[in-house]
């Protein structure tokens, strides 16, 4: 099989939701043979789809993964690139190029518009590939950047990194020793920065789409009770930890 198939198989199976439904599983499986051990793994399921899902809890362990790098703000200094990290997509004809973007491909977008009308002498690198698309997410972000104004000449694009290595891997060489801002989303701007500085580029961070925008402001009582966000949150939180982990043990082994 595949190896970045396989660690896509892998990750899912990890995430907070599928545990709690093995759990539950397991819990069916062993109910006749031993009762006490089935109330165990219900009782564990319940916990973590409790904790998954409590926001105070969610926005706790994801403001620690946000809050690595602040949001962007104009350099003094010429940008040469723009860096615009692949998210996902869904190529459909009968929709306008802006509705086939993921919301993390579109918070991308957004950002990349943003930092280019404060540094329009740059060049914008889009990346990313097509999965089961048969246009790339480097390309769709691209005719979606042209549709909002930023001229196509000025738009390079690199349609076969299938993840964020090999982003960093195939796109240093071009902008190496030159002056670059890196888009992504907050939770995981701390992998991506990594991943390009084990490539020798040093990047300005800007990071988009921040789950947590305000985490001291007053909450009313909807907030402390469960809700399906929260668990989504929890779950990227959770990725992007894990992510973490691999990347550092990487680091120690090369």
């Amino acid at each position: 099989m595949d190896l970045f198939l396989l660690k896509k198989i892998i990750t899912v199976f990890i995430m907070p939701i599928n545990i709690v439904l093995l759990l539950l599983i397991i819990a069916m499986i062993m109910y006749k043979r031993k009762p006490s051990f089935s109330i165990k793994s219900v009782s564990v399921a319940f916990v973590i789809l409790l904790v998954s899902s409590f926001a105070p809890f969610s926005d706790s362990v994801m403001t620690t993964i946000e809050n690595d790098y602040p949001a962007y703000k104009k350099s003094n200094i010429p940008i040469d690139y723009i860096v615009v990290l692949g998210c996902s997509h869904n190529t459909n004809a009968e929709l306008p190029v802006t509705s086939q973007l993921s919301a993390c491909s579109l918070q991308r977008v957004v950002e990349a518009l943003r930092i280019y009308k404060l540094h329009p002498e740059a060049r914008v690198i889009t990346s990313g590939y097509g999965g089961f698309n048969p246009v790339s997410n480097a390309e769709t972000v691209k005719q979606s950047l042209v549709i909002l104004g930023v001229p196509a000449q000025k738009i390079i694009t690199e349609s076969f990194p299938m993840d964020t290595a090999e982003e960093a891997e195939l796109i240093a060489p071009r902008v190496q020793g030159s002056k670059i801002v890196l888009i992504t989303n907050a939770d995981h701007m701390t992998r991506s920065m990594n991943y390009f500085e084990e490539q020798g580029v040093y990047p300005l961070a800007a990071p988009t789409g921040f789950w947590v925008k305000s985490p001291d402001s007053a909450k009313n009582w909807a907030y402390y009770f469960p809700n399906s966000l929260s668990l989504q949150q929890t779950t990227v939180a959770w990725y992007e930890s894990l992510g973490q982990l691999v990347q550092w043990f990487k680091s120690i082994f090369k």
